[in-house]
């Protein structure tokens, strides 16, 4: 996952465009230019951080996207300092803002793609959970996974990526558009092929730089999974509420974020779910629920004694 490139959306409102270039220029360096039309910040790299308009957004003169040149894992620190300068800057997260998250498409093949949709097919519910996405959202921006185009990859066992092209748009597509109606999933392929990146669209809009970092590192562990793996399965898991946090955490040690690196994206992207991170069920010895970040729970973590059992229940399920 440290290999993957990408870059990040983050809508904002509360500051006006140029107002965020300017806080983003203090973060990262170099010198802003723009107009009405859009701020760019060109950082001590030579790379471009943009701050554009969006008429979905709430706030009018008082909103922008930040828009991030490609990253690297290494480069998370420097979007933090990004996030904490533009909410410093008076930038927030509202009903109407999101995140939006591209991870390059070039290492991905047929085989990629298809065990990436799959998994996430397969986790979508508890996804959804785990981050909180409005009914509204779920229903115009970030739409679960089509089931009529799972039905039709699974149907091609798709060898090419112009195989999933037709699976994605239901015939072949020789000339994508950026706004295809087909961008507006959870999980958008439209990107794949407009620009070759594919996107992740599940994400509230957060000015907290821990969370988005959380996000990002989701992002690529998925990713890399997904390249790594010989096959996926795309059955639907069944959703408990009551245990949701447990599978959850399962899911994550699963991707390999695991151990003291990924104890705050854990923590962030556990604290919407139900139950208890560290046991599935009543504990036998009687004693109260534990979880992520409470005493004693993490030593459970690293995957050894009867949470490591409890893993492997949870993956089986």
């Amino acid at each position: 996952m440290k290999t993957l490139r990408f870059g990040i959306e983050i809508e904002t409102v509360g500051a006006s465009r140029q107002k965020l270039a300017h806080a983003i220029q203090g973060a990262v360096g170099g010198h802003v230019s723009g107009d009405y039309r859009g701020w760019q910040v060109t950082d001590s790299q030579g790379r471009a951080w943009k701050v554009v308009p969006d008429g979905s957004l709430s706030g009018g003169e008082y909103s922008g996207e930040i828009v991030s040149p490609i990253l690297t894992y290494q480069d998370l620190e420097a979007l933090q300092q990004v996030v904490r300068a533009a909410r410093e800057a008076g930038a927030r997260a509202d009903a109407s803002t999101g995140i939006h998250i591209h991870v390059d498409g070039s290492r991905f093949d047929a085989k990629g793609v298809t065990n990436l949709v799959k998994m996430v097919h397969k986790q979508e519910r508890l996804l959804e959970t785990a981050l909180g996405v409005s009914a509204a959202r779920l229903n115009r921006f970030c739409k679960p996974i089509d089931g009529a185009f799972l039905q039709r990859l699974e149907a091609r066992r798709p060898r090419t990526l112009q195989d999933v092209n037709e699976a994605w748009y239901g015939r072949r597509n020789l000339a994508p558009q950026r706004y295809d109606s087909s961008r507006y999933h959870g999980l958008n392929l439209n990107s794949l092929f407009f620009r070759g990146t594919i996107e992740f669209r599940y994400f509230n809009g957060s000015v907290h730089a821990g969370e988005v970092k959380a996000y990002v590192q989701l992002v690529l562990a998925l990713a890399a999974r997904a390249l790594a793996s010989k096959a996926a399965s795309s059955k639907r898991r069944d959703f408990n509420p009551a245990t949701a946090k447990y599978d959850f955490r399962v899911f994550l040690l699963h991707l390999g974020l695991i151990g003291e690196e990924f104890k705050t994206a854990r923590l962030h992207l556990l604290k919407h779910l139900e139950g208890s991170a560290a046991w599935k069920g009543q504990r036998r010895d009687g004693r109260g629920p534990g979880g992520e970040g409470t005493p004693g729970s993490e030593g459970a973590q690293g995957g050894s004694g009867s949470a490591q059992g409890g893993t492997n229940e949870a993956l089986a399920a």
